[in-house]
């Protein structure tokens, strides 16, 4: 097949897939759908769905929604901004804590159970560690 039918070809299937749907109801109330033609049936009539982004989207905020002002959304910021900043506070005071805990731990290796201690201060690092680094992305986010 040379290449133009065939573009020919797959440009029409989008047309060739469109097909009528036909909807009949029996005596017991049982409802059927079909793509060909039935006794007692009728055609049903679809509207098409919006295929483009501006069509499919309303207004981006409703007339009544609430407003804020600058000078409480800065409030706010600063809230929110004062928050983080006493959790990465008491998040380093933590991880300082735990790695004091675990250089401690490691000084004194004497039983098993040492390892598996030190192995659960060496988590709490890690978790204080992501904890403090999420923190910082966080306030970098604010301007």
């Amino acid at each position: 097949m040379k290449p133009g039918y065939l573009l020919a070809l797959l440009c029409m299937a989008p047309l060739l897939a469109q097909a009528d749907i036909y909807k009949s109801v029996d005596a017991n109330g049982h409802v059927t759908y079909s793509s060909a033609p039935i006794k007692g049936g009728k055609k049903v009539v679809l509207t098409p769905l919006p295929t483009s982004p501006a069509a499919a989207r309303s207004k981006a905020t409703p007339q009544d929604f609430p407003k804020v002002t600058q000078e409480t959304q800065r409030g706010r910021d600063d809230t929110r901004r004062k928050i983080l900043e006493d959790e990465l506070r008491i998040e380093t005071g933590l991880l300082n804590e735990a790695t004091q805990n675990l250089n401690s731990a490691q000084a004194n290796p004497k039983l098993a159970r040492d390892d598996e201690r030190r192995k659960e201060l060496s988590g709490q690092m890690d978790l204080h560690q992501r904890n403090i680094n999420a923190l910082k992305i966080e306030l970098s986010k604010l301007k």
